[in-house]
């Protein structure tokens, strides 16, 4: 049982060695022990800082990303809305345009018609006049084919003529 219990100089010698370890130990040892703690220390703050700030960053980029994204979209909608627009308005000037080609095209076809039909009606009056005078020709012939008839004419035109 000495084993168990420690005797007096065993204490006495594990104290002295304890101090001469500790005092090495702080003599030599416990300055670069503290100073790469304390480095440790302010690195793992500095490395927390900076995420910290990255973090604050990624919060700030993402709501100027979304800001940007809400402007680009509603940009988007007023180009989307001033083409279409414009598709109205190109397609009302087309329609305007071909309605007013289109009254043109039918008031020269009129005119070319009318024309066409006075055209046509000039020439059967002149026909018809034509026509008309040959049968007149061809009565009066007949009519004055006579010295007698003829006479008979004169006298009947002068009483017309006068009225007294």
């Amino acid at each position: 049982m000495q084993l168990v219990q420690p005797a007096l100089g065993l204490i006495f010698w594990m104290i002295l060695s304890f101090g001469i370890v500790f005092f090495i130990l702080k003599k030599f040892a416990w300055k670069p022990i503290l100073k790469a703690l304390d480095s440790r220390n302010d690195s793992i703050q500095e490395a927390l800082d900076t995420a910290k700030k990255t973090r604050q960053e990624m919060a700030a980029l993402k709501s100027e990303h979304q800001h940007l994204l809400e402007g680009a979209r509603i940009e988007r909608d007023v180009i989307l809305k001033e083409a279409r627009e414009a598709k109205d308005q190109i397609i009302a000037e087309a329609k305007q345009r071909a309605e007013v080609e289109g009254t043109r095209l039918i008031a020269i076809a009129r005119d070319a018609i009318e024309n066409q039909k006075m055209a046509a009606i000039i020439e059967l009056q002149n026909q018809v006049a034509k026509m008309a005078i040959e049968m007149a020709e061809k009565i009066i012939r007949a009519e004055l084919s006579t010295d007698e008839r003829q006479r008979a004419l004169v006298n009947q035109l002068v009483k017309e003529i006068n009225p007294n």
